[in-house]
């Protein structure tokens, strides 16, 4: 499953950061790291973008960037 699979409120851990090149390192810039939890926060009315919280901050994706990111849910409370 990926984080883009997820709905609004749900939690989840990431377990790996996939895409290629830039886009892998942007995406591993901002904190999306394995082991760290998420939560989807709101989508906007037309599906894109997503905002997700982690770490103490909030962070909006495009659900393109969001599909290389692999999720396993949990009850992890953020």
């Amino acid at each position: 499953m990926t984080l883009n699979d997820l709905e609004v409120g749900s939690s989840a851990v990431i377990t790996e950061v996939g895409g290629e090149g830039n886009l892998r390192l942007r995406l591993l810039d901002m904190g999306l790291i394995p082991k760290t939890a998420v939560r989807v926060v709101r989508i906007a009315p037309l599906g894109d973008p997503i905002e997700i919280e982690l770490r103490g901050y909030s962070l909006t994706l495009r659900r393109n960037d969001a599909k290389n990111i692999v999720v396993s849910r949990s009850e992890v409370l953020i």
